[in-house]
């Protein structure tokens, strides 16, 4: 039986997880972006605060500004007199380039200050904030109308300290920037992560995929992390479960096989037995003279015309107790080929040119009984494996090329050392026939089991090619199928590693 080699599906377990990373990576970094937003959220908040302290204080500072204006002017066209009080000077001190104060009439003519500390008159008493544009820095002002020294005047105090100003001015800088380099970083590690708790079920993964269709051994559940044993332990039940119906299945076919040798062998040796005896005793009947003929009474023309339409009714029974034997003989080597159990018989030194010399001792009357000239092309080789499988293989090509080869055609067989691919010289074997052949569309088709060409000659079962091809697979070497080196017949290359 041919396995035809497994294709992964295109969403197979690599697709699945491919889909598990992505899912993990986004449920994990998701709540990093969600964190991340809440962290930018309260960072805000904390400046919000801090700007409310902020304003508080500048607010408390509005009385100290309005009582540093002491009098009017002596003059229209001059300021009013200003003395500013500590709390005002030191704060216009500590936040020197940063900060500004302004005093201005009702009418929002300056009277004393910087003209950039602007801003709309309060129609009331109440003091107000806004926020003020100037050289690159955005300023908190408060401005409040009340009662100084000199009158009803408006006085403004600004600061460019503002953590809520600065929060938004560096809000790429500080928030946005590292919150998304920590979130990259996050994914990379993450996905690394994920790679590697996935690394595992991947080798799993590859290591089944990898197995011979026939290798239904056990996975090692030590070697899997935790969380994939209850998957190894599953696959192994299954692997024994189909291991116990191949073994029964292949027990049956062997036992059969091994069951009809015997009867079949007693049928046929019985049946030569009665050619012999028939064909001994036809023509004995024809070599009568014809006078004698002419003599025969009519009873003894029939007895002489039933024995020889028995002689060929034994001989259409013969053939079909040799095809009977062959395929029960087929059949055992191809169970005996694809069991488990040469794992367990060691394999040893074979001599191919040894093998190939008793071949054709064994083939050799059978070629010449049909005409054929078998000849042998062989060099000293050696290769490991079992010598009866190779024998078996061996005979099934030889005995291909004898059935499909015309009479008084030439089959060829060869041994020895070739180059391979890489230059190292490799053992094989040929059988080369200039028979019909086989069409290149063919020639995959015929190592299947029972699959014989339209319109083939001969009486094979389409086992043999199949037995080859499968003790081929056995020793890890590769046969192939060409056309003769005339441009007819086939040639057969079986190339050990």
């Amino acid at each position: 039986m041919r396995y035809p080699k497994p294709h992964p599906p295109r969403f197979g377990l690599r697709a699945m997880t491919s889909d598990l990373r992505t899912r993990l990576l986004l449920m994990l970094v998701l709540p990093l972006c969600l964190l991340a937003m809440v962290g930018v959220w309260l960072d805000y908040r904390s400046a919000d605060e801090a700007a409310v302290q902020h304003d508080q204080r500048l607010l408390r500072l509005m009385p100290a500004l309005a009582d540093s204006v002491l009098a009017p002017p002596i003059h229209d066209n001059e300021p009013p007199l200003l003395l500013l009080a500590p709390p005002i000077e030191d704060f216009l001190r500590l936040n020197a380039g940063f900060s500004g104060y302004s005093v201005r009439n009702t009418a929002g003519r300056l009277l004393l200050g910087d003209e950039w500390v602007n801003g709309a008159v309060p129609t009331t008493q109440a003091p107000e904030f806004r926020s003020v544009e100037y050289g690159g820095v955005t300023y908190r002002v408060v401005v409040q109308r009340g009662r100084t020294g000199a009158g009803e005047l408006v006085v403004a105090l600004a600061d460019g300290s503002d953590p809520r100003q600065k929060w938004a001015q560096q809000l790429l800088l500080r928030v946005l920037l590292p919150n998304l380099v920590l979130l990259m970083a996050a994914g990379f590690a993450i996905h690394w992560a994920v790679r590697q708790a996935f690394k595992p079920l991947v080798v799993l993964a590859e290591a089944v995929e990898r197995r011979s269709p026939r290798d239904l051994s056990p996975i090692d559940e030590a070697a899997s992390p935790d969380e994939v044993r209850p998957l190894v332990r599953s696959l192994n039940h299954l692997f024994a479960l189909v291991n116990a119906q191949a073994e029964g299945q292949r027990r049956f076919v062997a036992d059969a096989a091994h069951q009809l040798r015997t009867p079949l062998a007693g049928l046929q040796a019985q049946v030569e037995a009665w050619a012999m005896m028939a064909k001994a005793a036809a023509p004995s009947r024809s070599m009568s003279s014809d006078f004698d003929k002419k003599q025969l009474p009519v009873q003894e023309g029939q007895a002489q015309g039933a024995i020889v339409l028995g002689v060929d009714q034994i001989e259409k029974l013969r053939n079909a107790t040799r095809r009977t034997s062959q395929l029960a003989h087929q059949l055992l080597a191809l169970s005996r080929a694809d069991a488990r159990s040469l794992d367990a018989q060691p394999p040893q030194r074979v001599d191919i040119k040894d093998l190939c010399e008793s071949l054709l001792e064994t083939f050799l009357d059978a070629a010449t009984g049909k005409g054929l000239d078998l000849g042998l092309d062989m060099q000293p080789v050696h290769v490991t494996g079992h010598g009866w499988l190779l024998r078996e293989l061996l005979s099934n090509l030889v005995d291909n090329a004898i059935r499909y080869t015309q009479p008084g055609g030439v089959v060829t067989i060869r041994c020895g050392l070739r180059p391979g691919r890489t230059g190292q010289p490799r053992a094989f074997v040929e059988v080369e026939d200039d028979g019909p052949g086989v069409p290149e569309d063919e020639r995959a088709r015929v190592l299947q089991r029972f699959y014989r060409v339209p319109g083939a000659g001969g009486e094979g079962t389409g086992l043999g090619l199949a037995i080859a091809d499968e003790i081929t697979r056995v020793h890890g070497a590769t046969l192939t199928l060409d056309q003769g080196p005339h441009g007819r017949g086939l040639l057969v290359t079986v190339r050990f590693a």
